[in-house]
C-alpha cells in the first residue's frame, strides 16, 4: 500500500448524494481575495519578475501595488456588482494597512486565516511553532474583528502532517488548503473531529494563471467565464459543486486587468437567478448542516 494522508476516502463523482445550495441552486460561487504582506529584503516573497540579491524593491514594490492601489480598486469593482468576498487575510495587515481591512470589514467580507505573513511557509515548522502561528494570526482577527475566523488558507498553501489537527484545536471550521474536488470533503483530524475541506482553486486563481503559465488577462477571465458557463452545465445531474475564484490584488488590481475582470464578474452576477454568491464561510455552514452522510 501506498503511503496516505488518512484524512478522507475515495467517493467517486458519479456516487455524490443529491443537494442543494440555498434557493434550490446547484452551483456556489465565491471569491477568495488574497490581502498579503511580506518583510522587506528577507523571507519569501512571490517572484513577479526574475528576483535579485536582496532586498529586492522590484517585487516588493509591485506586490506592495496591490495593498496601495489595487485591492481598493477591487473593492470597488465588488461594490458595483455587489458582490460579497472571503478575505484571506495575513494579520500582518493589521499593522500595515488596517484601513484596507476595515474597507472590507465594513462591506461585510468575511475574514479567514492566512497566517501572519506570506514570508513564512508553516510547513517547515515543529508543531509548536505552528501552532504560535496558527494562534497569534487566530488572536489579532479576534482582536480586531470580534469574532474568530471560520476558515483558513496556508501561506503558499503550505501544510504540515499536523496542519488540519492544530486548525480544528484552535477552533477553525474549514480549510481552503485542498484542491481536491468540486464539492467540500470532510476531513478526520486527530480526537475524533472533523475540519471541512472547501474546494480552493489552483485553475482558476491568477497567481497560477498568470505568473506561473503566463496566460494573458483576456486568457485568464476568459477562464473564470467558461470554467463558470461548464459547471452551469454540469450541475443539471443534479450533483452540487463549489467554484472559488482566487484574486490577489497585486496581479488583477493592474488597471488592464481590473476592467477585464469587471466583464468576467458582470457574466457571473448577472446569473444570480440560477447560482448562489457566497463566501466560504456560508459554503461551510450549509454543508453543516445537512444531514449526515450528504458530503463525503
Amino acid at each position: 500500500m501506498l503511503p496516505t494522508h488518512g484524512r478522507y476516502g475515495y467517493v467517486g463523482w458519479g456516487e455524490r448524494a443529491r443537494w442543494a445550495w440555498p434557493g434550490g441552486a446547484r452551483l456556489a460561487v465565491y471569491l477568495g481575495v488574497n490581502l498579503e504582506h511580506f518583510a522587506f529584503g528577507e523571507g519569501l516573497g512571490a517572484e513577479l519578475a526574475p528576483g535579485g540579491p536582496q532586498p529586492d524593491v522590484l517585487n516588493f514594490a509591485w506586490r506592495d501595488y496591490g495593498n496601495r492601489v489595487g485591492a481598493w480598486r477591487l473593492i470597488e469593482l465588488l461594490d458595483e456588482l455587489s458582490l460579497p468576498c472571503t478575505v484571506l487575510l495575513n494579520s500582518a495587515m493589521y499593522d500595515y494597512a488596517p484601513s484596507l481591512v476595515a474597507a472590507h470589514r465594513a462591506r461585510g467580507d468575511e475574514i479567514a486565516g492566512h497566517g501572519r505573513t506570506n514570508s513564512e511557509r508553516q510547513s517547515v515548522m515543529g508543531e509548536d511553532a505552528e501552532r504560535r502561528l496558527i494562534e497569534e494570526s487566530t488572536a489579532a482577527i479576534l482582536r480586531h474583528e470580534g469574532v474568530a475566523p471560520m476558515g483558513w488558507l496556508s501561506p503558499w498553501i503550505a501544510e504540515s502532517a499536523a496542519t488540519p489537527d492544530l486548525l480544528a484545536e484552535t477552533g477553525y471550521r474549514y480549510t481552503l488548503n485542498w484542491c481536491s474536488d468540486d464539492q467540500p470533503v470532510w476531513h478526520a483530524v486527530r480526537g475524533g473531529g472533523r475540519l471541512l475541506a472547501v474546494p480552493y482553486p489552483q485553475e482558476v486563481n491568477d497567481i497560477p494563471s498568470v505568473v506561473a503559465r503566463k496566460d494573458s488577462v483576456a486568457q485568464f477571465c476568459d477562464m473564470i467565464v467558461d470554467d463558470f458557463d461548464e459547471r452551469l452545465r454540469q450541475v443539471r445531474d443534479g450533483v452540487a459543486q463549489v467554484m472559488g475564484i482566487a484574486l490577489h490584488p497585486y496581479i488583477i488590481g493592474q488597471p488592464y486587468r481590473l476592467r477585464a475582470l469587471r466583464r468576467a464578474l458582470s457574466h457571473i452576477a448577472a446569473r444570480r437567478d440560477v447560482v448562489w454568491v457566497c463566501r466560504a464561510a456560508d459554503v461551510y455552514r450549509h454543508v453543516a448542516a445537512l444531514p449526515e452522510g450528504s458530503v463525503a
